[in-house]
């Protein structure tokens, strides 16, 4: 018992460099908002101090037109378009479809609100432009692996994303896009699972319908992505 003791007091002051290893900073993201809009191509509004305010709040949560307190677009599907800076400036678009998980870990800032005050592009598509084929495959993260379905039935699609990847920067996520349906009837993820510049691991879930831009991954277009095929609890 004494050598317990002895053992706890002399780890005791340890304890929380090990826990800050574990979980990263916040607010420690790898891009810089500089605007958000929400609706659709034709008709969408400036919702950043909004999502200033939300981001205050919570790191994650649900968005749809009661998080914004409007529809601008009645009768369509809606989504939150998220316009963001890379490390070398470089800006990247996050789109989140109605009633999906915004999760902010990935925002320099997101909880301060030191965001926002940048220039947008003002493209819907998103400002990349004419860099994307030069600079396009220097993204932030690699991916290890990636899945498509729900939390009861989903498959591995990690080739097909691959060979998808290299014809396209971005890519509108449905059944078709793999060629299989491994929950009928439910509204369906792809999630990507891949490596930040910190070694650390995290999930990027893009619902059915919803665009992945691929230029936040490194090697997007060429393949050059690792191969961990590791089961992973789908939550």
């Amino acid at each position: 018992m004494l050598r317990l003791a002895l053992f706890l007091v002399a780890t005791l002051p340890f304890l929380p460099q090990v826990v800050m290893a574990q979980y990263p900073p916040p607010d420690q993201g790898q891009y810089t908002i500089v605007s958000a809009q929400y609706g659709t191509a034709e008709h969408h509004v400036d919702v950043t101090n909004r999502l200033k305010q939300l981001a205050s709040q919570d790191r994650v949560f649900i968005m749809g037109n009661q998080t914004f307190g409007i529809d601008p677009d009645p009768g369509r599907v809606k989504v939150l378009r998220i316009y963001a800076l890379d490390p070398n400036g470089r800006e990247r678009m996050f789109e989140y479809r109605e009633n999906s998980t915004v999760d902010g870990a990935m925002f320099r800032g997101w909880s301060t609100g030191q965001w926002g005050n940048g220039r947008w592009s003002g493209r819907w598509e998103g400002g990349y432009g004419d860099d994307y084929g030069r600079g396009g495959d220097a993204g932030q993260y690699v991916i290890q692996h990636a899945e498509y379905g729900t939390r009861h039935h989903h498959v591995d699609v990690t080739n097909e994303l691959r060979q998808i990847a290299r014809q396209d920067a971005q890519v509108r996520v449905d059944n078709r896009l793999f060629g299989v349906d491994p929950d009928p009837g439910r509204v369906k993820t792809l999630r990507i699972y891949a490596r930040g510049p910190d070694g650390q691991e995290r999930a990027f879930d893009y619902r059915e319908d919803s665009v992945i831009d691929g230029s936040m991954f490194r090697g997007w277009q060429r393949g050059d992505w690792d191969n961990d095929r590791r089961d992973r609890p789908w939550r």
